[in-house]
């Protein structure tokens, strides 16, 4: 084996370290990287051949976590891992978005990179490390990869900005970005913030960038002693034709440009441009036409971009005739569906949402069970994108991995204002449905979302907003001639140089998310597009705002209402009861939902119980409350309770005072005058009150009293103990009171049957 072992220091002292020769060696290229007790493998694997028709990358880039890494089962009945679930695609995202511009514009090999965790320290992020060991495994191959890159997380913890933190840390962050970039250029950034300034994001971003040109330039040291960094693979190219491609722009590129000035809508404009294309086809001969018609395609294709780039850089003029700065209409409504507990549209010009929320108990909250995560998540957000948004006629499938991505940056977006535990006991449910869509419906699931919540009645801290940016450069001179374009359009993303997207409120950025594809873009461009971001996402809150200006102040009629109480921690067993019966019971007869928590309580070492009651009849709420209370309750000696008779004995009846408290009423306390028979006072199921005379605690003992609560007769003596005198040993008391001993009145005969009358032996 030729192991190859690369360290890269981190700034606190801590190390990664990159091997590769010992795993996957018949992988095109692998690598292992480590930090501390976690390990990442990540494989690349490159087709042979290039398959008929294609003319793109067709990259797939899998991240996947091993249970066994952190020692533990898989959950669900094959006890194995299945499918990739959210986060294993999210981060499949993060990793696969800044590697996919960095190939050469006619590499159409299909390349496959695999990112698995095989080892799991359990205060250590592995997804932060996923980016550096794609691109590590991409270096040891001979793979035309334009890198290499890295990615790390850099988070503002107590006002200082620190790269990769552990969970731990985590908690105190406000602000948290995963950035990818190469030595010289920012690729992708994506993240969370709490309203923080646009000045503040930058200045993360850099930071994080300063970490990844140290974790390039080992990657480059890597590939030279592999030899990576030049033998580079022979892959089949493009057939080019250049004087097809000069007659398509001479031909194509006027109408093209006049079309783009045309401000058409979608469907117009996408049939005006097939038309140009069409027109042109029509002029090749029939015997070279199926030869040529994907070279026409390509080479189209690159005259409508540069037609439609050329109008917003010399004319300031975009393809729907908005200037570059101006936002398109909105209209927003909320309280559309009668029965969903709030609902909203939220429509932009041609991009529509259908914002619903849905409010429920803890036991609907999404439930994590990821090798290093187990949590309950009390809010999420769900994003469709069913095929009629766009007008395609194709069935609608599972949930893809756009839609994942979408509805995780319009969740981060919100859940800064999301008021949790135990200000809102209520798990919460946003789903955002794409009814129509031409740019952007990441940002108007944000902007309907918030309208949604706020119909529902959930006070959320301030209202969010979101806009999505694009960039459109020239190459000579990205940083001379560029413009900035507010709201972007679908083909305003598809042919710019950079699209982000930025959420927040009025005070500052939530959420975020950067791609960007051209090189030696300045922090400049980057400020003004990010200013320019927050006077679009102002602007789109002011018109939110018009249709709801707050959060209504109570929630739905039709909404169930939830009340929360803390009992002591030694009364959590007695509501829930042997094997749930206490607990199933108060919800079958009072038709309420009850939940349990046991949770710390801050600044000690001790435990108590949250309980949520959730109901929608406001009677069966009060009576499981009263119920719950009961039990909870604590007796009082002297008190007075109101009673129900559980069971009669001999010598007394049980008289429960409380749910599930019992004391017992003996045949004596009922009446001062005597009570022969219990029977001829009470039955079971009588309701009575009682005083509490005595009470234990440890044993659960209570001694009561009806003849307390009645005067006691004039003259009435206390009857005298049956016994009145120390009981002869062996036989009844005497008569007289004395002590009478055995009836012999000697000694026994020794293995006789009794005494001498005559006391001798």
């Amino acid at each position: 084996m030729n192991v190859i072992k690369k360290t890269i220091e981190l700034s606190d002292g801590r190390t990664i370290e990159i091997e590769t020769g010992k795993l996957a060696k018949q992988a095109d290229g692998s690598a292992v990287v480590k930090m501390g007790g976690t390990m990442l493998l990540a494989t690349v694997t490159a087709a042979k051949e290039v398959k008929e028709g294609t003319d793109f990358l067709p990259l797939q880039v899998d991240y996947r976590e091993k249970y066994y890494a952190a020692g533990r089962f898989p959950g669900g009945f094959l006890k194995r891992e299945s499918r990739p679930d959210d986060y294993e695609i999210l981060i499949s995202r993060l990793v696969d978005r800044p590697i996919r511009p960095l190939w050469p514009e006619d590499f159409h090999l299909e390349v496959f990179v695999n990112v698995m965790l095989i080892s799991a320290e359990k205060d250590i992020q592995p997804d932060a490390l996923a980016g550096l060991a794609a691109s590590a495994a991409l270096a040891t191959s001979d793979l035309p990869f334009q890198g290499p890159i890295s990615e790390v997380r850099v988070c503002r913890i107590d006002g200082q900005f620190v790269i990769n933190p552990t969970f731990k840390e985590m908690e105190r962050a406000d602000l948290e970005l995963m950035v990818a970039a190469t030595e010289e250029n920012i690729m992708m950034v994506e993240g969370e913030m709490k309203e923080v300034t646009e000045h503040d994001m930058l200045e993360a971003i850099k930071f994080a960038h300063e970490e990844i040109k140290k974790h390039c330039r080992v990657q480059k040291e890597l590939m030279h002693e592999l030899g990576t960094d030049v033998n580079k693979r022979d892959y089949p190219h493009d057939v080019e034709d250049e004087d097809l491609r000069k007659a398509v722009r001479e031909a194509c590129y006027n109408r093209c440009y006049e079309t783009s000035k045309a401000a058409l809508p979608k469907h117009e404009r996408a049939d005006a441009f097939d038309a140009i294309k069409n027109d042109f086809l029509a002029t090749i001969p029939e015997e070279e036409l199926e030869e040529k018609t994907p070279l026409v395609e390509r080479y189209y294709h690159d005259v409508e971009k540069e037609a439609m780039r050329n109008l917003i850089l010399d004319e300031g003029r975009r393809l729907d005739g908005r200037a570059t700065d101006e936002v398109r209409p909105i209209w927003c409504e909320v309280d559309y569906l009668p029965c969903a507990h709030g609902s909203a549209i939220f429509t932009r010009g041609e991009t529509q949402s259908l914002a619903t929320v849905t409010l429920g108990t803890k036991l609907d909250m999404k439930e994590q069970d990821e090798v290093l995560i187990q949590d309950d998540q009390q809010f999420v957000l769900h994003y469709n994108f069913p095929p009629f948004a766009t007008g395609e006629a194709k069935p609608q499938r599972a949930t893809g991995r756009r839609e994942i991505g979408h509805g995780n940056l319009a969740m981060r977006a919100l859940k800064a204002v999301m008021p949790f535990a135990p200000e809102n006991p209520y798990a919460v449910r946003v789903v955002s449905d794409i009814l129509e869509s031409n740019g952007s419906s990441s940002m108007a699931s944000v902007c309907g979302g918030c309208l949604a919540l706020m119909d529902a009645g959930v006070k959320i801290k301030k209202p969010v907003a979101g806009v999505a940016m694009g960039l459109i450069t020239d190459a000579e001179r990205p940083n001379d001639r560029y413009a900035i374009l507010t709201d972007i359009l679908g083909d305003e993303d598809h042919l710019g140089d950079m699209d982000f997207k930025v959420t927040g409120t009025a005070d500052g950025i939530t959420a975020t998310q950067m791609d960007i594809k051209v090189d030696g873009l300045s922090y400049d461009v980057l400020e003004k597009a990010l200013e320019q971001a927050r006077r679009g996402r102002m602007h789109i809150m002011g018109e939110m705002l018009k249709v709801i200006p707050e959060p209504r102040a109570d929630y739905k009629p039709f909404v169930p209402r939830i009340v929360q109480i803390r009992i002591a921690a030694e009364f959590i067993g007695a509501v829930i009861g042997k094997g749930g019966e206490t607990i199933q019971k108060i919800q079958k007869e009072t038709g309420t939902v009850i939940n349990i928590d046991e949770e710390p309580i801050p600044g000690t070492n001790l435990t108590e119980g949250v309980v949520d009651i959730a109901s929608d009849n406001a009677d069966n709420m009060k009576k499981a409350l009263d119920w719950i209370k009961g039990i909870c309750a604590v007796p009082e000696v002297g008190q007075v309770y109101h009673g129900k008779v559980v069971s009669i004995l001999e010598f007394g009846a049980f008289i429960e005072i409380m749910p599930g408290k019992e004391g017992l009423l003996h045949v004596s306390e009922i009446a001062w005058n005597k009570t022969e028979k219990v029977e001829d006072v009470l039955a079971v199921g009588d309701e009575v009150d009682v005083k509490l005379l005595e009470y234990d605690p440890k044993a659960g003992k209570m001694r009561l009293s009806m003849r307390a609560l009645t005067e006691k007769p004039e003259g009435y003596v206390e009857p005298r103990p049956r016994n009145n005198g120390p009981r002869r040993e062996g036989g009844a008391p005497r008569r007289d009171g004395k002590d009478g001993g055995n009836r012999g009145n000697g000694p026994r005969r020794e293995g006789g049957r009794g005494p001498r009358r005559d006391n001798n032996k």
